[in-house]
């Protein structure tokens, strides 16, 4: 077997080595991992899906699944780590510990890293260029002819940003830290004041207007879902139409033709939050049965993770009045699936920030948290978080002075001393939820013989899962599955003379959303797990019967009997 790199925690990964890390996978463990190209993206890279399943108990098409995946946006490049983590538990606990092998043996994970390989290549380059997702000029394919293009102005693979000396300027150095940028007093005037505006270059420049560039690369991947699409006017980087890029497209089409999958982790960063479906919608609209669960989920993922779980619609919009809409959390809307986004890593939480809201506190904050992150910074970081202003003549503004955060090392990702505590948080979970998807078993296969090569042949199965067959209601709604399908197949020299060859029976109730037992109304349906069907069959006694039962999402059950 080749020798591999050993894979670190504490380090992003460009796409050459990313791929030879997941190769390495399958080829260590070629028993529990299978590596394949869920496409291509716009530059041409293939986007890497690796399956991890036993084939020896059954295919992973028929299985029951959960999906993972990360890096959807450029920078967030923790998203692809924590898969990667992920991966490594798997390979590292298979058959030494009991609820991994099961999960392996009786259930199937897709796990896709990096879905944008292109725009983390950008943001990995020497120079980088950080963009919010894919590399394709969205909605024009035209350099600006004036105003600032953020980028690395110096060269030192940093983009950080600019001040300029101002007596108009909105800031001003704080009293404690001269360093600190803070914002002036609505009435203060009379004092040194800065212009802030990220590092970059200026395009015809007149002296007067500065104007920040949107980048021309304006796709957001993550707004490119076909549930609620809206176009550019509504919702900036939603692309042309949905699904309109290759990422998105060959995600959707691999969920599509795998309805097996019933859940699913999106990673990406940051906040240190644990988001759920509605985007669109308040809690009120969603069908009461899922929401119990996804609390109840949502209890269990902070107990594992830390993190507290939130609605995205009531706790994570940028504006009161704004909802997102186009995302991943597509897979809950339109397939029913129980699907989590997880935003990785809280920087103003570890500086010691006690009142901290995921989103408003970038809005508008205390300058007293600032100087427990600078604090934080200095002490923590070496140097490399909160860059001390350093003079820089620049080619179209003169003299200014680079400095601030390191957005992409501090903020956006963890710091390289934090990256694997942060990622490790994950797996224990995601085995956790990947075991309560449903499971179809065989109860039981019988023959009764009613005369002269004559035979009633019943089979039955039961839902092991915790969740029902269909999964979700919302599931149950959009009408995503069809109930158990059961199927006989019968040798040559036998006839089948009552009931259809192929069935299609309930759904299965798992042990979800079970009534207290001290509830008014009891469960009046006590073994709504179980289904069954028969047969009537003519054939020469001795004669073997296979008998089949599959769901779409609840996996395949199998069964045989002599007909005696």
């Amino acid at each position: 077997m080749p020798s591999h790199p050993e894979l670190r925690f504490d380090r992003f990964y460009r796409y050459p080595d990313l791929t030879e890390h997941l190769k390495a996978f399958a080829a260590r463990r070629p028993e529990i991992f299978a590596l394949d190209s869920l496409g291509k993206s716009h530059e041409g890279r293939d986007i890497w899906l690796l399956t991890a399943t036993n084939p020896k108990t059954g295919a992973a098409a028929d299985k029951p699944a959960f999906w993972l995946d990360g890096n959807i946006h450029a920078g967030e490049l923790t998203a692809s780590t924590a898969c990667f983590y992920i991966l490594k538990t798997l390979e590292d606990l298979y058959g030494k510990r009991e609820d991994v092998t099961r999960l392996l043996d009786t259930r199937a994970l897709y796990i896709v890293p990096r879905i944008n390989p292109d725009g983390a290549e950008w943001a990995l380059a020497d120079k980088p260029k950080y963009i919010r997702s894919s590399t394709r000029p969205y909605p024009f394919d035209e350099d600006p002819v004036e105003g600032l293009n953020v980028e690395d102005v110096d060269g030192d693979g940093r983009i950080l940003q600019m001040r300029i000396a101002d007596p108009h300027g909105a800031y001003k150095a704080h009293p404690d830290d001269a360093r600190l940028m803070t914002p002036r007093d609505p009435a203060e005037s009379g004092g040194q004041y800065w212009r802030i505006v990220p590092e970059g270059t200026v395009v015809n420049y007149d002296g007067i207007d500065i104007r920040v560039n949107r980048d021309k690369e304006g796709l957001d991947l993550n707004r490119n879902f076909p549930v609620d699409w809206r176009q550019e006017y509504q919702q900036f980087g939603a692309g042309p139409y949905p699904t309109s890029e290759p990422e998105v497209r060959a995600v959707v089409d691999f969920i599509v033709k795998h309805p097996n999958i019933g859940g699913g982790i999106s990673f990406h960063t940051h906040s240190g939050v644990i988001l759920r479906p509605l985007s669109g919608q308040s809690d009120d609209e969603m069908h009461a049965e899922d929401l119990w669960l996804y609390k109840l989920f949502g209890k269990k993922a902070t107990e594992t993770t830390g993190y507290p779980n939130i609605s995205i619609f009531h706790d994570f919009k940028y504006h009161p009045k704004q909802v997102i809409t186009g995302a991943f959390d597509w897979l809950y809307e339109h397939q029913g699936a129980f699907f989590w986004t997880v935003e990785i890593w809280a920087p103003v939480k570890e500086a010691g920030v006690e009142s901290y809201h995921f989103i408003d506190w970038y809005r508008e904050h205390p300058p007293a948290d600032d100087l427990k992150l600078l604090a934080w910074s200095d002490k923590e970081l070496n140097g490399e978080g909160y860059i001390a202003w350093y003079p820089f003549d620049h080619p179209q503004l003169g003299r200014v002075e680079l400095g601030g955060w390191n957005k992409l090392a501090t903020f956006r990702n963890p710091p390289a001393k934090y990256i694997e505590r942060e990622v490790k948080r994950f797996p224990e979970w995601v085995i956790w939820q990947a075991l309560t998807l449903p499971k179809l078993e065989t109860l039981k296969a019988t023959a009764e013989p009613l005369g002269a090569d004559t035979w009633r042949v019943r089979f039955s199965v039961q839902n092991s899962g915790y969740l029902p067959s269909y999964v979700s209601k919302r599931a149950l709604e959009r009408k995503i599955s069809r109930g158990v399908v059961y199927e006989i197949e019968l040798p040559p020299g036998a006839t089948l003379v009552g009931g259809k060859a192929r069935v299609e029976g309930a759904q299965l109730e798992g042990r979800a959303n079970k009534v207290s037992l001290q509830a008014f109304l009891p469960d009046l349906h006590v073994t709504a797990d179980r289904g069954q069907v028969e047969w009537t069959v003519r054939a020469p006694k001795g004669t073997r019967v296979k008998l089949v039962a599959r769901h779409e999402r609840a996996g395949r059950a199998e069964g045989s009997v002599e007909l005696l």
